[in-house]
């Protein structure tokens, strides 16, 4: 396996083409178009591919903030690679380009419904949480993301800060538990508390898709909140539950 950059028309198409298998999109939808990706490869943005000999397997798209740094904006792996440590050498790959002309972060968003990908951004590599932002890209039509809102986590990963340990949380009370499968509101006090995840919320966007917007409603609300209320997220235990803390 291994990465380059990308740029030639082909490769754009390579990519949307990719990412529409991702996401499950149908009827020439796409989720980004490779006219986009060929513009913004030429102007000197970051396009990449992860290959299996000559086979596109993944693929990241970021581009270059009004400060310098670099966002991330979209990253997929095909079906059958997912869990094999293409994202991670992907992420490492955007770590070297923004490292090369000296930039120091990369940012990007991500379903705060979603743990191991929650524990991978934010111990894996040592993102930090900056933002929760509700709703952020609308109404998705893609079948992956169809039916439930776009609420996102905006982390920044700063390249030259080692990532922390998932945090236990034994003994710190929830501000949002697990009722069965459903969400449990609570009441806690104090400097630390959780907020659980769902178990599978992408399985449970199919089986019970009311529930599954409960638990975004839910999740969305303690979540903001606790920002607002200047708590931090400062890690996800191995079990899906966030650990906000106030921070001194």
């Amino acid at each position: 396996m291994h990465i380059r950059e990308l740029g030639d028309v082909d490769s754009t198409y390579d990519v949307a083409a990719l990412f529409g298998r991702v996401w499950r999109n149908n009827d020439g939808q796409r989720v980004i178009d490779p006219t986009m990706l060929r513009a913004m490869a030429h102007t000197g943005n970051y396009l990449a591919g992860a290959y299996d000999g000559s086979t596109l397997i993944g693929a990241s798209v970021g581009f270059f903030a009004e400060d310098g740094h670099l966002h991330s904006h979209v990253t997929g792996i095909a079906a059958e690679y997912q869990g094999r440590g293409i994202g991670r050498l992907l992420k490492h790959h955007q770590r070297e380009r923004a490292l090369a002309p000296g930039r120091t972060a990369i940012s990007w968003t991500f379903d705060p419904l979603v743990a191991r990908n929650a524990y991978f951004n934010l111990h894996s590599l040592g993102a930090r949480v900056v933002d929760y932002l509700p709703d952020f890209y609308g109404a998705m039509e893609d079948r992956v993301n169809a039916g439930d809102a776009s609420d996102r986590l905006y982390v920044v990963w700063a390249l030259d800060v080692a990532p922390q340990p998932s945090p236990t949380a034994q003994d710190v009370p929830a501000l949002l538990g697990r009722d069965g499968d459903g969400p449990l509101v609570g009441s806690p006090e104090g400097a630390a508390f959780t907020v659980a995840t769902p178990r599978d919320i992408e399985a449970l966007r199919s089986t019970d898709p009311a529930l599954a917007v409960r638990w975004r409603m839910a999740v969305r609300s303690a979540l903001s909140s606790a920002l607002a209320d200047g708590y931090c997220i400062t890690g996800i235990t191995r079990d899906g539950r966030y650990l906000l803390e106030v921070l001194t």
